[in-house]
């Protein structure tokens, strides 16, 4: 019994030095950024997947600098970024990170991207953090612990429903667009309605903050949802499992979640719109 004490007691403690850790990465990754922000029109934008797909040295000049500093704090863990891949882990650390969710926007001048940094262990986000850089507001949240956003508590309540509020849609070119169709459709014939901002990531926070009665995307990647969950979790919310163990980290799936109010609706509106991929 005193053994298993102990061993939590020092679980605790190396989760709490990661989320000290994962804040401060978060806010100086978001000073870079925004500096780059700031003189965008200088960047060289290159295409990856499709037109809508982009990335500049931003992107991968931020990863660099968020690898760096969890290697030296942390050298066991492993990483996942979006820009420099899959580095294996030795201490049952996983980092899953996005240097700029939302590129489109922030190369296009818009304010809606933001630094995206979650930590797994046992293949559950036990740590999320994400930094919006243009407003100023950090979310952050650690398992057990809950969730704040600029050091205010975040809690959900029934209140917020499909009906009652925004509900965020994401897609990108790997979506069939009948597939986002249907989805808006059908959540405008519950009598709600819909937003989106371009960054996967920030609408997530947006539900874990109230803003948002829930999230769908039918495909997105781990390194932009994974942040999120935690945080929405943490704020009382719920979301649907992303394929995290072995190699499956590396793919792409259907991202939910969703204030308590709004949950089992939004999960019915997306299985009737066909909204998971298979």
């Amino acid at each position: 019994m005193i053994s298993e004490i102990a061993n939590l007691a020092s679980v605790t403690r190396d989760l709490e030095a990661r989320f000290r850790l994962a804040t401060d990465i978060a806010v100086d990754a978001g000073a870079m950024a925004f500096d780059y922000f700031r003189r965008r029109k200088e960047l060289t934008i290159e295409v990856k997947g499709g037109l809508q797909d982009v990335v500049s040295i931003a992107d991968r000049t931020v990863e660099t600098l968020i690898r760096a500093r969890i290697a030296e704090a942390f050298p066991e863990d492993g990483i996942l970024g979006e820009e420099h891949g899959f580095q294996t882990s030795g201490s049952g650390y996983t980092w899953v990170v996005d240097p700029i969710d939302g590129t489109s926007a922030f190369v296009h001048g818009h304010t809606n991207w933001c630094v995206s940094i979650a930590l797994l262990f046992g293949g559950e986000p036990v740590i999320g953090v994400i930094r919006v850089p243009c407003d100023d507001e950090t979310f952050k949240a650690m398992k057990g612990a809950g969730a704040t956003l600029n050091g205010v508590t975040l809690k959900l309540d029934m209140s917020m429903t499909l009906q009652n509020s925004l509900t965020g849609i994401g897609a990108n070119q790997s979506v069939p667009p009948e597939r986002v169709g249907a989805l808006i459709s059908g959540l405008m014939a519950l009598g709600g309605n819909y937003i989106r901002t371009g960054s996967g990531a920030q609408m997530l926070a947006m539900v874990a903050a109230g803003r948002l009665a829930g999230f769908f995307e039918p495909s997105m990647h781990a390194w932009d949802c994974l942040a999120g969950y935690c945080l929405v979790s943490e704020a009382g919310g719920r979301y649907r499992p992303f394929p995290v163990d072995g190699s499956a980290i590396l793919e792409s799936g259907p991202v939910l979640a969703a204030g308590p109010g709004a949950f089992e609706a939004l999960s019915s509106l997306a299985e009737k719109g066909k909204g998971y991929t298979t």
